[in-house]
């Protein structure tokens, strides 16, 4: 193969009219910040087709091109794994005099063809080839013998349907479609990106602060295709389409590393997609800028700091629990002390803390992970969330052989967690003997300080809201700042329940959650109507927004 090093791929795209030096400039800036190959990236990228990728290559290393025909038959090369091939895209084209031809997707790739040649004891003929054909071709070549007829023509015909769906993937529009779905979302600051599909029209939705947008939909003709880029992004199978699958994307958008929590589901009309997006640079991991107020700030941090004990977070999905968690985590953390987690799944990693990711595949579960942190002499245990008996039995196990345990419930308010775990068969002597607080939350979403306007509220509201005669309230209006909504961001309204005699004999005689927040009312616990209301008050957000998370806990 001959190569010029200042002639690259980059330079022979450009000369042939597929690419600009703007194009090779983002790429280049890309290729910095990843260390992937520049085809790769502009691929990615959109901006070429594998076809066009094919073809330089063929010019710039003076090799044939290879194109995938129906007829053609592949030889099985002993000796060398199909997890090879399939790893480093190689496909073997034909065995004959003491020579190997092959297809690759990256022909620069000299020392793999040099490992092939070595492991073959051949000599090594190379050809240009499309990645995407390759892969096709080696799930041909390495595709089980079917005795029956009719369980082979349905394979042929499944086999059909996923090339048609790769190909349609690796299409440029695909592509850019699917880049620029990711890139919006995180421009505009969602957690979740909604891919659906009904029997004529598909739709797609961001999650901004909580509350779900539509967007313009993708073309239903191409719907398919799309859930397959997504899951070639995330290293799933896209032939499987019957049962759920969940991966993971890593990308940088501006600069700023993402992970992309990917689950796919099977409906009615095709496949399902929420991606949860995980911006490591958004996350606020400080107490502070939570949004909680300092008077509750002064009661939690009293009870993170103490030895040992079960310190418990509850709400709904979506509420802020694991984010609070961390932001505790990250105002102990210290040399002195050894932090283990067991999380499903590891959203955020942090430096000093030793983090174990659940995997139920290989029985890594709450509980076994449990089991084994113990043994590893940890002062503060996080545990994602409590989930069933076993897990609760070992963590209360833990609060009360002198570990400082921190973990979620999904309770309504913070006194339903005594209730909760006695439904999981949790005595109660051992619940009141370990916690030493709950903290209930809710997400609310903040007013655009820009644009809010203040209006003073009929009566009936200022008697909801206990304000005074003229004293006013905020609404939201809308303006080029907060993407025309009214809103930016989010902040916590919380209840915290300190857990003191009173309380204890109260869980000991069994007394329902409503009993439990009356006296925990009675000794300071503001509730989280009220902490919301406080928020209210001060312009931060709007009754509306209050009573949309809270209405279940209204006093």
């Amino acid at each position: 193969m001959n190569q010029t090093a200042a002639y690259n791929i980059g330079d022979v795209l450009a000369e042939i009219g597929k690419v600009t030096r703007a194009d090779l400039d983002r790429a280049i800036e890309v290729q910095k910040q990843t260390g992937q190959k520049l085809g790769r990236i502009l691929i990615d990228l959109g901006t070429v087709s594998e076809e066009d990728l094919r073809l330089a290559y063929g010019k710039l290393l003076q090799i044939p091109i290879w194109e995938k025909k129906k007829e053609d038959r592949y030889p099985l090369i002993e000796g060398v794994p199909k997890v090879f091939f399939v790893t480093n895209r190689v496909l073997p084209l034909r065995v004959y005099d003491g020579m190997l031809d092959i297809a690759l997707a990256d022909p620069q790739d000299s020392l793999l063809v040099e490992t092939i040649a070595s492991a073959t004891n051949k000599q090594i003929g190379v050809f240009a080839g499309c990645e995407k054909d390759i892969l096709a071709s080696l799930e041909v070549l390495y595709e089980g013998e079917v005795k029956e007829e009719e369980a082979a023509a349905s394979t042929i015909e499944v086999m059909e349907d996923v090339e048609q769906l790769r190909d349609m993937a690796s299409e440029a529009p695909v592509i850019r479609l699917v880049n620029s779905v990711l890139t919006k979302a995180i421009e505009v600051g969602a957690s979740d990106i909604h891919l659906e599909v009904f029997e004529r029209n598909a739709r797609l939705r961001y999650r901004v602060d909580g509350v779900l947008r539509e967007l313009a939909p993708p073309p239903r003709e191409i719907y398919n295709a799309i859930i397959s880029r997504i899951k070639i992004l995330a290293k799933l199978n896209i032939a499987e389409k019957r049962l759920p699958q969940d991966g993971r994307i890593k990308m940088k958008v501006a600069g700023k590393e993402v992970d992309l929590r990917v689950s796919i589901i099977p409906m009615s009309h095709g496949e399902g997609v929420v991606m949860r997006i995980l911006d490591r640079t958004a996350v606020m991991l400080d107490l502070e800028k939570l949004g909680f107020n300092q008077e509750f700030l002064v009661k939690f941090r009293r009870m993170i700091n103490k030895p040992e004990g079960m310190l418990l977070v509850t709400g709904p999905t979506g509420s802020g629990k694991t984010t609070s968690l961390y932001a505790v985590l990250k105002e102990i953390i210290s040399p002195e002390i050894k932090i283990v987690t067991v999380e499903d799944p590891v959203e955020y990693s942090m430096d000093g803390v030793n983090q174990i990711q659940v995997n139920p595949q290989i029985d890594l579960t709450f509980a076994s992970g449990l089991r084994s942190i113990l043994r590893h002499d940890p002062d503060v245990i996080l545990i994602g969330e409590i989930r069933d008996r076993e897990t609760a039995t070992i963590a209360i196990q833990a609060a009360l052989t002198g570990h400082l345990v921190f973990s979620t419930l999904h309770t309504n308010d913070s006194a339903s967690a005594f209730t909760r775990l006695m439904d999981m068969g949790m005595e109660d002597y051992l619940i009141s003997s370990c916690i030493i607080g709950v903290m209930a939350q809710r997400l609310v979403r903040k007013l655009c300080a820009k644009c809010r306007e203040a209006y003073v509220p009929e009566a009936e509201f200022r008697k909801t809201t206990g304000l005074k005669e003229g004293e006013p309230l905020y609404r939201p209006k809308g303006c080029d700042e907060c993407n025309n909504t009214g809103f930016k961001g989010r902040k916590c309204i919380a209840e915290f329940l300190y857990v003191d005699d009173a309380i204890r004999r109260l869980v000991l005689a069994h007394k329902d959650s409503s009993e439990i927040m009356k006296e925990a009312v009675k000794r300071g616990t503001k509730l989280l109507w009220e902490d919301g209301l406080d928020s209210v008050r001060k312009g931060e957000t709007t009754l509306d927004e209050l009573l949309r998370v809270s209405s279940d806990t209204e006093a």
